[in-house]
């Protein structure tokens, strides 16, 4: 895998005054606030002097008179996962946990993450981007049934669609334009679903993903209580190793930096498939990284002491 990033250190103290942003105007703000909860919680219990924000428009204010000395993002979503506020924070010189400006930029845009990944000859579906019903009716056309209709930019899965049939292609539409973002169009590839975390460079256990309902949506992710989250995930050790430098590889293709998660499908070929990046991954009671982390022996206190860590040496 990658070298491990950041320093490693034992006195809680050595943070200074941690700023824990969460919330946020995206769309993806209660899963963020409970993110941030859980995140102010593990942060405490081990002696850091954290303070949580429910970041709004006067975000840099309350910073920058805080007297903070890093910022832990937990902020989901446009505004927070987009190289928004890490160029905020750059211009304030405040150290921050996560993916910099750039690769926050392009784990945000799903369609620029897959003409990276294709650049770069890593495995990704094909795509249309549409930007009109009757350019998706070609897109449908062009790809064949099912498609993934999805916004470019956005997260937990809000405003996608599966299509199975044309009748269908109107509100997928409608869903996917509700969030005023680009709107891409990809084959739905029938498969298993995995999902790989990277911490410090290092690629975690995968974990395998089952639902009972369409895909993995909305409501499978922070709602139900029949998702299943398989880790170990099932796979032959070296399978899984090849899937884990894949996943390391993919998010050091844009240039995520500290922790993240990538997302992918096996096919019925075992051929990988890369759907999307996430440079802000959930840490509510449902989330991935913290079940992908256990798998390694560290605790919910020690994976977001380990995220914090990654703050105190940024790449130049």
């Amino acid at each position: 895998m990658q070298q491990t990033q950041g320093h490693t250190v034992s006195d809680p103290a050595a943070f200074g005054k941690v700023a824990v942003l969460m919330g946020g105007w995206s769309a993806e703000r209660a899963v963020s606030l409970r993110s941030g909860a859980a995140v102010l919680t593990a942060l405490q219990a081990r002696g850091i002097d954290a303070h949580g924000i429910d970041a709004g428009r006067d975000i840099l204010t309350v910073l920058g008179d805080g007297g903070f000395d890093r910022v832990f993002i937990i902020l989901h979503g446009r505004g927070g996962e987009d190289g928004v506020i890490q160029g905020a924070l750059e211009i304030l010189g405040l150290p921050y946990t996560g993916s910099g400006v750039l690769a926050s930029a392009l784990g945000m845009d799903k369609l620029r993450t897959k003409q990276i990944w294709q650049s770069a000859g890593l495995p990704t579906p094909p795509w249309r981007l549409a930007n009109s019903l009757a350019e998706l009716t070609e897109a449908a056309a062009a790809l064949g049934l099912p498609l993934a209709v999805k916004p470019s930019c956005e997260g937990s899965s809000i405003g996608i669609s599966r299509v199975d049939d044309p009748a269908q292609l109107a509100g997928a539409w409608e869903r996917a334009t509700a969030c005023h973002s680009p709107v891409l169009v990809e084959p739905w590839i029938p498969g298993r679903e995995y999902t790989g975390a990277v911490l410090a460079g290092q690629a975690l256990p995968l974990i395998r993903l089952e639902t009972t309902r369409t895909f993995y949506d909305y409501e499978a992710k922070y709602h139900a209580n029949d998702t299943r989250y398989l880790c170990p995930c099932g796979l032959p050790a070296e399978q899984e190793a090849r899937l884990q430098q894949l996943v390391a590889t993919a998010f050091a293709a844009v240039g995520g930096y500290g922790w993240g998660r990538v997302d992918l499908i096996l096919d019925a070929q075992e051929q990988p498939w890369l759907l999307e990046v996430n440079t802000v991954p959930g840490m509510t009671d449902h989330s991935l990284v913290p079940m992908a982390a256990r798998a390694t022996g560290l605790s919910f206190e020690d994976l977001v002491w380990r995220v914090l860590e990654t703050s105190l040496a940024r790449p130049d």
